[in-house]
């Protein structure tokens, strides 16, 4: 599970030393997650020795057969009691992985988080910058109508969840075996990990396409390997770290947000509300100011036809007569 240097002593202190330093001089950081991530939320991956694929389906189906697009359309009913029982885990919290990548995106380095995972876990931590690559369990729709439903409404139905609009069978928005990737994410993926400073791939065996090829379209060789098993980057990358995501993440990421920072996004927003205050007050001014305009420039109007009154001789008052 470890490489040979990591049994060495001091070599895993030296190498989150090495982690923090890099992290500290990047700016424009991006991380590449997998199951390894959730792991220590309770939710087991798909590849090690108690991961989903070596565990028993409880049917006579393989669970890599299970989770494809033709099983699927095929024997939907065992889909989704498969489904049910080991992709889906709605009491799941996020962990040290995930609170640390939240704290990295507030420090303003951390510019999106690629997972492939879909227990969105990294958006109740707080992220903002999530791109997920394989969908959500969360998100389920309607093959027929594209109605939507929540994560609730397939755990609480029987058998093959159906559309209370028009029948349709609901199905999750992930991506099964067979089927392809929404184009959109993968070029928010590819485009972010080209403007990239530092890569940080974690809790990921790198088997799974295209993610595995993402780390070729950084344009340097900044690229950090968290994982506990090896992966085919390790030699590769600039630094390979086999320890748990979590406790590497939560010990090399600060956990307070820069007093500079937090002064300047407090002064930003105070900023704002007080240009919008004088914008509304300005606003209201001028509204009132001009009706008052009017008034004023009528009246004076009057004032000076009169004065050519007060100049007559015979007594006729001009004024009037051109005020008519």
């Amino acid at each position: 599970m470890e490489t040979r240097l990591d049994r060495y002593e001091g070599a895993r202190e030296k190498k989150l030393e090495q982690l923090k330093q890099l992290i500290k001089e990047s700016n424009y950081i991006v991380f590449l997650g997998g199951a390894g991530v959730s792991t220590e939320s309770g939710i087991p991956d798909f590849r090690s020795g108690e991961g989903i694929f070596n565990q028993e389906s409880g049917l006579s189906y393989r669970p890599v057969d299970i989770i494809s697009h033709s099983f699927f359309e095929a024997h939907p009913e065992e889909f989704f009691d498969f489904y049910r029982r080991k992709l889906c885990y709605p009491k799941a919290r996020p962990n040290k992985a995930h609170r640390a990548l939240v704290r990295l995106e507030k420090q303003g380095k951390l510019k999106a988080t690629i997972t492939q995972n879909i227990d969105n876990l990294h958006q109740m931590a707080g992220s903002t910058t999530t791109i997920e690559l394989h969908g959500s369990v969360f998100r389920n729709y309607c093959t027929e109508c594209g109605e939507k439903y929540d994560l609730d409404f397939i755990l609480k139905s029987k058998g093959v969840p159906h559309c209370t609009k028009c029948g349709g069978i609901v199905r999750p928005d992930v991506v099964l075996y067979e089927e392809h990737l929404e184009h959109e994410n993968i070029d928010k993926a590819v485009k972010a990990i080209k403007k990239a400073d530092l890569l940080i791939i974690g809790g990921t065996s790198l088997t799974v396409y295209p993610a595995a090829t993402f780390a070729q379209f950084l344009k340097s060789d900044r690229v950090v390997i968290i994982n506990k098993s090896s992966t085919y980057l390790d030699l590769q990358a600039m630094l390979t770290i086999h320890d748990s995501i979590g406790t590497v993440l939560d010990t090399v990421i600060s956990k307070y947000i820069p007093k500079k920072k937090a002064a300047t996004a407090k002064k930003t927003s105070a900023s704002k509300k007080t240009t919008a205050q004088k914008t509304a007050g300005t606003s209201k001014k001028t509204t009132a100011k001009k009706p008052a305009s009017k008034e004023t420039s009528s009246s004076k109007k009057p004032a000076a036809a009169k004065k050519p009154a007060s100049k007559t001789t015979s007594g006729k008052k001009t004024g009037t007569k051109k005020k008519d």
